[in-house]
């Protein structure tokens, strides 16, 4: 059931309010220990957030546990008000970048990370077992809902608070994406000075993700150049990362702002470890420039959830991904798209430099990246024609770049991606690749 982000689906067929109900008692019984203790919930714009919202406060109620709805916020958000009310877990409705028919639900330590594998395998077997052992406690011991008011205003006051600069004189465009932050990050950007141009903060439960936000950037590339911005901001549907484009219309991403914001940090001797953590995705260009900077770069495989790991693990404080899912364990426990923006545009004030002239410090070599759907992930990727394609395509490249094939976490995807200088040379390894797929899928 668990994903490398959650239990994920598409809503009312694979995530019913009948699972939602089974997870809300497996987590509150699992998370808060059967007692009557609080756990918060959150979601993004989705049209079937009410629904999974509902069945979740009922199964959480049911177990004896109160539910605190917080209503539309950023998933980072959800973390920090289950530390900050002392809250025995969070729960987060949402698909993050996915199409508005799928959606999802995760849950956060009382501590704000995200739960260990043991912890969600425990929950899933209590969900498979039907809950067998779970309480229905009666009378005074049956949960209560709360609702809270002031959700979004302790979090623009915590996020405002932990980069505390004057950002008038930058105009921004920030796509929200119709997404869960449409609401606070235009208003943490105003009340920091800046000049903000809001666009995607519509949502009307549908257009979540939809041609815009950081999967789809276009739109943002334009409105910064018709309006004369200093730069763009593209956060996705849960605001848990976010990718920007220069004042040129230039996409500026996830690896771009790890190597501004890294190298700045190391000048400053402020990089932990003198580490960065990042993934299999992250471009080789990163590799040199971080390198370059004498900062030691640690890779994972694709998912926040190993960068975390592997963060936790080393002592490290700072990685993430391509997408512009970037943790930064000195601000946040999980990906913060609004606090990795605020982190740039300090390196960008701190500097007196523009985003294009910080993003130059890294050359990004040509990648390329092709989505296979397929019925079984698991039989592609075991299959041996497609394992002796991918060695003679390696071969083919002279150690001058690199392929990688990979299932997609939460999607039914193979991920088909080659990186080199040569883009007809990618091209035809990729399309090699993807018709192995299509004939052994």
């Amino acid at each position: 059931m668990f994903g490398t982000d959650g239990v994920r689906g598409i809503a009312n067929r694979d995530l019913t309010p009948e699972m939602a109900f089974k997870l809300g008692r497996a987590g509150a019984y699992i998370l808060a220990g059967g007692n009557s203790n609080r756990m918060v919930i959150g979601k993004d714009t989705r049209i079937s957030g009410d629904m999974l919202e509902a069945a979740l406060v009922a199964g959480i109620c049911s177990a004896g546990v109160d539910a605190v709805t917080l209503g539309v916020m950023p998933t980072p958000a959800i973390a920090y008000l289950t530390r900050e009310l002392k809250a025995a877990a969070g729960v987060v409705i949402s698909a993050s970048h996915n199409p508005v028919d799928d959606n999802g639900i995760k849950f956060f330590s009382s501590s704000g990370y995200k739960l260990s594998d043991e912890i969600e395998a425990n929950i899933e077997a209590l969900v498979i077992n039907e809950c067998v052992g779970v309480p229905y406690p009666e009378g005074g011991g049956i949960g209560r809902l709360q609702r809270m008011h002031d959700a979004a205003d302790r979090y623009v006051e915590f996020a405002s608070s932990v980069f505390k600069m004057d950002l008038s004189g930058l105009k921004i465009v920030v796509d929200c994406a119709n997404g869960a932050a449409y609401q606070v990050a235009p208003r943490i950007f105003s009340e920091l000075g800046a000049e903000v141009v809001t666009i995607n903060a519509q949502p009307d439960g549908i257009n979540i993700n939809d041609r815009c936000g950081s999967t789809h950037p276009e739109a943002l590339m334009k409105a910064v150049i018709s309006t004369k911005a200093d730069l763009g901001l593209a956060h996705d549907g849960d605001a848990d990362r976010v990718l920007a484009v220069d004042a040129g219309g230039r996409l500026v991403d996830g690896d771009q702002i790890m190597v501004i914001c890294a190298r700045h940090l190391m000048k400053k001797g402020l990089l932990a470890k003198k580490t960065v953590v990042v993934t299999v995705m992250s471009n080789l260009g990163l590799h040199l420039a971080l390198q370059d900077s004498g900062i030691q770069v640690i890779e994972t495989k694709v998912g926040d959830r190993y960068v975390l790991e592997e963060l936790l693990r080393t002592g490290a404080r700072f990685g993430g991904e391509q997408s512009g899912h970037i943790i930064s364990l000195d601000h946040n426990t999980t990906g913060d798209g609004i606090l990795t923006a605020l982190q740039l545009l300090s390196v960008m004030k701190e500097s007196g430099l523009p985003l294009e002239q910080l993003a130059a410090q890294m050359e990004r070599f040509p990648q390329l990246l092709v989505n296979v759907p397929v019925v079984d992930k698991s039989q592609v990727m075991c299959s041996p024609v497609l394992a002796e394609a991918i060695k003679e395509l390696e071969i083919k490249l002279g150690g001058k770049g690199r392929i990688l094939v990979r299932p997609s976490g939460t999607e039914s995807l193979v991920r088909v991606m080659a990186e080199g200088r040569n883009m007809d040379q990618l091209q035809e390894i990729v399309g090699k690749l993807v018709d192995v797929i299509e004939k052994n899928k």
